[in-house]
């Protein structure tokens, strides 16, 4: 059953894939049924004809040969007084038998009728049996007096058997009685006549069958053809081969349909390239108006921590001024190092500076940074370690990464969190498994939508306009992220919905660039779709030693 499913998929994969195979093989089940419908009606018509024209030659034969046994009925009787009743029969079918000639048209029998009892002889010719007349034949010629026909089988005394018909009608023997006298003429011509024109039929409908599929098969791979290879361009084309092109042959339809393709895949070529070049001189003016910013920034930096130091020594106007200013200036200085480092990204100058690195210390870590921001927020920041995954060997969440960028993925996703989170708790779950760890941030904030989720990572992109940054963010710490994430062929997603927080997950594989094929850690939290309780109960510590901050088991956070 395993194999019968397995070739009835690949069957239905090639069927479903292979325009030239579902134009053939309709053509020839097509073909099939119409040939095998002319082919009945043609035989049909012939079986028709060749029986209808042997009755024919039958009856009239039959009725010919009646009159003729008549009158040599009386002749033996009239010459023969004194011959016995066999010898009267014998010499009666004999003179009949003599006119079907050599080889003999048909046969010859002579029946005594059920009211005869004389005792009188029944013969036949070339041992035909009795049982070739039919009781419903020998029930009609004695019923009307006629002659009477019907279709049988002519069988011998020697089991053999062939199709024919039997013509009958009743004849008197003067001093014998009533006889009934049947004509057995064998359809062995007719037979053999509708076997060769049913053999000549198959033959060539089989023929005319393989011919129409043959064509259907060579005019669709005419269409098919350029087809296949359009599409083989245009993948060529998706993967960056912007110079594939289809040779154009003849100046048929399919002849323009190319020259239409390779004009449209030139104008595509000639907008990507003007694309290209549009953004490489956009990266390249972000790098460097970045990199020349730097060198006044830092002299407006000396001089504005000169005032920022000196401004218990102003008035209130001018010390607020000082503290604006320090302010913008770390915020200009944050902006600039993010457009550097996301030059660094587009201009794939961006390297991994990798070790070991433990996941759990490093998230820790993290999570103290944030407390005094998270405190502000009054979110409370808790670690948790999901121990599900865990198998024989001692569970382990170090992987081969850059501290620094993952250190800065998660600084980002936690002060998202933060100031999202609608002063409620953001939970950190640390997983882990044979291949990867993943470290998920959930909050119970806002939450995002569908369309939210979809542009959460594009640059300088925000949720809602209107809202502040209160946390100084740049609008390209997620951006950056993502692209920290992507250099190590790790993942980092999404997952949101409105006023029930949101959830990121980041995925890292055990060795950098390995490559992922599942998250240890689920991204749509076992919580989704639960109303959202403002006072949500922190969980329980355990295993202070692993998780400084806080910890728990995942279980324990529902």
């Amino acid at each position: 059953m395993t194999r019968i499913r397995a070739a009835g998929l690949r069957l239905r994969s090639i069927w479903r894939g292979s325009l030239l195979v579902r134009v053939t093989s309709t053509t020839l089940i097509l073909s099939l049924v119409v040939v095998a419908a002319l082919g009945f009606i043609l035989l049909t018509s012939i079986s028709s004809g060749l029986l209808a024209a042997a009755e024919r030659n039958a009856i009239t034969e039959a009725r010919a040969g009646m009159t003729d046994a008549q009158r040599v009925s009386a002749a033996v009787e009239t010459g023969t007084a004194a011959a016995s009743p066999g010898r009267v029969v014998d010499t009666l079918v004999a003179s009949l038998a003599a006119r079907a000639g050599n080889p003999p048209q048909y046969e010859v029998l002579l029946l005594a009728t059920p009211d005869n009892d004389n005792n009188a002889p029944e013969r036949g010719t070339n041992l035909v049996s009795t049982l070739s007349v039919p009781t419903d034949l020998r029930t009609s010629v004695n019923d009307s007096g006629r002659l009477s026909w019907t279709f049988t089988e002519i069988t011998y005394l020697d089991n053999r058997g062939v199709p024919g018909i039997a013509v009958g009608a009743p004849l008197t023997i003067p001093g014998l009685g009533t006889y009934e006298l049947y004509y057995l003429f064998p359809l062995t011509d007719q037979v053999g006549t509708l076997d060769l024109v049913r053999g000549g039929v198959v033959a060539v409908g089989a023929l005319l069958v393989i011919l129409l599929a043959a064509i259907a098969w060579i005019v669709t791979r005419q269409v098919v053809t350029p087809v296949r290879t359009a599409a083989q361009v245009a993948e060529q084309f998706a993967h960056g081969h912007l110079t594939e092109r289809i040779q154009v042959r003849g100046e048929d339809d399919l002849a323009r349909l190319a020259s239409s393709f390779n004009d449209m895949a030139a104008s595509l070529e000639k907008q990507i390239h003007q694309l290209e070049d549009l953004s490489r001189v956009q990266q390249r003016f972000v790098a460097d108006v970045s990199h020349e910013l730097r060198t006044p920034l830092t002299t407006i930096r000396m001089a504005a921590d000169l005032l920022f130091e000196g401004r218990d020594q102003y008035d209130a106007a001018t010390a607020r001024s000082a503290e604006l200013l320090q302010t913008q200036l770390d915020r200009f200085e944050s902006l600039l190092t993010d457009l550097l480092e996301i030059s660094r990204h587009d201009a794939g100058a961006a390297v991994l500076d990798v070790d070991l690195l433990d996941v759990v210390a490093l998230v820790n870590r993290v999570v103290a940074a944030t407390t005094p921001l998270a405190d502000r927020y009054g979110s409370p920041l808790v670690v948790a370690i999901d121990e599900t995954a865990k198998e024989d060997s001692p569970w382990d969440a170090t992987v081969s990464a850059d501290s620094r960028r993952i250190d800065r993925v998660l600084r980002n996703l936690l002060d998202n969190a933060v100031e999202h989170g609608e002063g409620r708790p953001i939970i950190v779950t640390i997983g882990a498994s044979a291949s990867s760890v993943a470290v998920t941030v959930r909050d119970y904030g806002v939450g995002l939508s569908d369309e939210a989720a979809n542009h959460v990572f594009t640059r300088f992109w925000r949720a809602d306009p209107a809202r502040a940054r209160t946390t100084g963010g740049t609008g390209l710490g997620l951006a950056i992220a993502l692209e920290d994430v992507r250099l190590h062929g790790g993942w980092l997603e999404v997952w949101g919905a409105p006023q029930q927080g949101a959830c990121f997950r980041l995925t890292l594989p055990r060795a950098a660039h390995d490559q992922l094929l599942d998250s240890p850690l689920a991204l749509t939290p076992a919580d989704a779709g639960v109303d959202v309780n403002p006072n949500i109960a922190l969980p329980s510590q355990a295993n202070p030693d692993r998780s400084p901050v806080s910890s728990s088991s995942h279980a324990g956070l529902l």
